[in-house]
């Protein structure tokens, strides 16, 4: 198969901080988005996670992060809807997408709240069991996008601010069309499809039909442009791991490599009742990498390559990292070609 060339190079973060201190951490992200832009990539992504010291509203985050930058598309990887209300979360993507003039990104998932049960009356209202936390949540988020206006032609709605026809506000032409979700398995990725969201694949999915991480990837990616439904082109975001050791000093070569080993054993076999597949990491110098990815069968259906970071690395290793796939990497897998041409 020929290897086609990567459109878009971007990053994702994991967006970790010192509990004593999350402030600290919180600008080292912010910051680690402004050098991305400075050298070059296309997006920065943010993941966003509860209950631990990391980022918990990625739409905040990223309104922040609009004001740190001018051109680098904004992303967050993925929201998980069974945390969300889908038209509070609407607005604020919407503010968010406008604040940074169209640049916003929206990866999603389904499913109930991870830690429902443990927060309890915290977060739940009512019974659990009767709450919709399937795919129609997320399809209720992306209604709200399009801007429909609420009730018959004659509602209006009055308040100090004047009487106005009622509908989501602000509205952000073109969000619904950059809606993505992040499908690991058969079923969503089918549904990604015919909903009309970009599809976010990685280094983990669930074994199904297929033997071996990268078969089972490969039938996700031909399901997904096999029952596209959306507008315009599908479009696949394609996560690895990358670590390169071009740019680390010797005691940092011997970190990375070891943190690639204590999570290579998870590779051999799918996990698990969930049968969770893993992709091995790539770590190693640029050439050594560039080989692996060229031999990625996933890659040519790619338009984005998007650099997983690893957690819990120090803010220099994130920049040495991204400095190295940047001009090392992604130029030898064809980024930039079409731009100079």
């Amino acid at each position: 198969m020929a290897q086609a060339s990567i459109r878009q190079i971007a990053f994702l973060t994991p967006g970790s901080y010192d509990d004593a201190d999350p402030r600290a951490g919180l600008e080292q992200t912010l910051d680690l988005f402004a050098t991305g832009e400075a050298l070059g990539f296309d997006g920065a992504w943010v993941r966003q996670r509860h209950l631990e010291p990391g980022i918990s509203s990625a739409a905040t985050f990223l309104a922040a992060a609009t004001q740190r930058t001018r051109r680098i598309d904004l992303g967050t990887a993925v929201i998980q809807m069974g945390y969300e209300n889908p038209f509070r979360l609407a607005e604020d993507l919407s503010l968010v997408d406008i604040l940074s003039g169209g640049r916003l990104h929206v990866g999603l998932s389904a499913g109930p709240p991870a830690y429902g049960a443990l927060l309890g009356d915290r977060f739940l209202d009512g019974d659990p069991a009767r709450v919709d936390h399937t795919h129609r949540r997320v399809a209720r988020l992306a209604a709200n996008l399009d801007g429909d206006w609420l009730g018959e032609p004659d509602t209006r709605i009055t308040s100090a601010a004047g009487t106005h026809r009622p509908r989501l506000r602000p509205h952000a032409p073109g969000l619904r069309q950059r809606l993505w979700y992040g499908g690991g398995s058969l079923r969503s990725v089918r549904w990604a499809a015919e909903n009309g969201f970009h599809l976010l694949i990685g280094n983990i999915n669930t074994a199904e039909e297929r033997d071996g991480f990268f078969a089972t990837q490969a039938h996700h990616v031909e399901i997904f442009r096999a029952h596209w439904r959306g507008v315009g082109t599908p479009r696949i975001a394609l996560g690895r791991v990358i670590v390169p050791l071009d740019g680390a000093d010797t005691a940092t070569r011997a970190r990375y490599r070891d943190y690639a080993a204590s999570r290579h054993a998870r590779t051999r076999a799918p996990q698990g009742e969930r049968r969770t597949q893993f992709a091995p990491d790539l770590v190693g110098t640029a050439a050594e990498i560039v080989e692996r990815l060229r031999a990625d069968p996933i890659l040519p259906f790619a338009d984005t390559l998007r650099l997983e970071l690893p957690y819990s690395f120090a803010p220099d290793a994130y920049r040495q990292i991204l400095a190295d796939f940047r001009t090392l990497i992604a130029p030898q897998l064809g980024w930039g070609v079409e731009a100079a041409a």
